[in-house]
């Protein structure tokens, strides 16, 4: 197939109105503990996915070597942290400051390369990141102006970007030797594991929730995952990782409306001000970083 079957940027719109629903449904989920939200979202993406997988990459996860589970193994536990730090994070502070904070892994990973893979940096990664990470403290100044509890929310998102970069770092090689199906699939099961896991041994009840938090569930298990992630994964077809990436930056936006329209959140000055400059920084490292990152920048179907 020469051509897709939309235009690109309607692929590109679709995609991150999708992952700007992620916080929202979180929200929406009222006291449903985030490790619960975690696991559903993740156990009935690997149910609607099991189907495809078995009948297409039966072949793929048969040949998947014993080195390769442990790696994923790993890879799922980080992902697992991530979505318990950053679903956590959205009980204490806004949409707009944990999604902007969280969007903040490319820098996280790109430093991570550098410690672990020697990856050097340009002048203008170097500067974009400063920009980035003054733009994440004006944010955190903000919030703290407003309650400890909400500092408390961005140090949150913080790790939850921390841990997807964790993720991403340790199935950076996996992910060269399996398919992109096949990977996401064992990754997802993975972190359900760890997270089922998890609520056992805290004695988080698996039912109890309403008919509207189950819908819930559902809705973060399809929308963002696949008409969100994985349209973007599909999309690297026809558009470039780079576009990509900068549309992926358009989440804090389109989270920050949808939670003023839907949830009534109001955007402080300091969140306006620290999330543009945040967008800003990111914009300008992934521009100076886009031949380094490209294979990194492949990848998006799980952070958020």
């Amino acid at each position: 197939m020469d051509k897709p079957p939309f235009h690109p940027i309607i692929l590109l719109i679709i995609g991150v109105i999708s992952i700007s629903t992620s916080a929202i449904f979180v929200k929406l989920a009222g006291d449903a503990p985030s490790s619960i939200i975690a696991f559903y979202r993740l156990i009935l993406a690997v149910v609607i996915m099991a189907p495809y997988v078995f009948v297409k990459h039966a072949a793929d996860l048969k040949e998947v070597a014993g080195r390769d589970w442990v790696w994923a193994a790993a890879s799922g536990v980080f992902l697992a942290l991530h979505f318990i730090l950053w679903f956590e994070s959205l009980n204490y502070t806004s949409v707009a400051s944990s999604v902007v904070l969280v969007s903040m892994q490319p820098i996280f990973a790109f430093i991570g390369t550098f410690l672990f893979f020697k990856e050097r940096f340009s002048a203008g990664a170097v500067l974009s990141m400063i920009i980035a990470i003054t733009g994440s403290v004006i944010i955190s100044w903000g919030d703290f102006q407003i309650s400890g509890t909400a500092l408390y929310g961005d140090l949150l998102a913080l790790g939850g970007a921390v841990m997807v970069t964790g993720y991403f770092l340790v199935g950076q090689s996996l992910r060269k030797r399996l398919s992109m199906t096949s990977y996401t699939f064992i990754v997802y099961l993975v972190a359900s594991v760890t997270l089922l896991i998890y609520n056992v041994g805290l004695n988080v009840p698996f039912g109890g929730y309403s008919g509207s938090q189950w819908l819930i569930y559902i809705g973060l298990a399809i929308i963002p995952t696949f008409f969100g992630h994985s349209l973007f994964n599909w999309s690297l077809r026809w558009v470039s990782a780079s576009k990509i990436s900068m549309s992926i930056l358009l989440e804090p936006v389109g989270a920050a409306i949808l939670a003023f329209v839907l949830l009534g959140e109001r955007i402080s000055w300091s969140q306006w001000l620290g999330g543009s400059i945040v967008i800003f920084g990111l914009m300008l490292f992934i521009i100076s970083t886009k031949k380094m990152m490209k294979p990194k920048l492949t990848h998006y179907s799980d952070k958020s």
